[in-house]
């Protein structure tokens, strides 16, 4: 999704907050077996859609989020908050809860 796609969706993230979109999970295992819905666990890697402005310090001045929109990053198994727009899930998230950008 571009910033384009995230204006679109009139969410954006505020602070040190992230919009991510959690990706599909693998549905065969390297062995060939197709995993059912129900014993798939959900995913801790997401692709960044929006990004807040960053975190203010004491002093005013803002560090900014260590992501950009499109990054594909690992986030805590619980963290963040679920929201539905338009029959599409996402997650707002704390850039705290951000573990790690996936590089390919």
């Amino acid at each position: 999704m571009t910033q384009q796609t995230a204006k679109k969706l009139a969410l954006k993230p505020l602070g040190n907050r992230v919009l991510v979109q959690r990706l599909e999970a693998q549905e065969k295992m390297k062995g060939g077996i197709i995993l059912p819905d129900s014993a798939k666990k959900k995913q801790e890697t997401a692709k960044v859609v929006a990004v807040g402005t960053g975190h203010r310090l004491e002093d005013g001045k803002v560090l900014p989020i260590p992501v950009k929109i499109g990054d594909i990053i690992l986030m805590d198994k619980y963290a963040g908050q679920e929201v539905t727009i338009d029959d599409e899930e996402y997650m707002i998230l704390k850039a705290d809860d951000l573990i790690a950008i996936i590089e390919e």
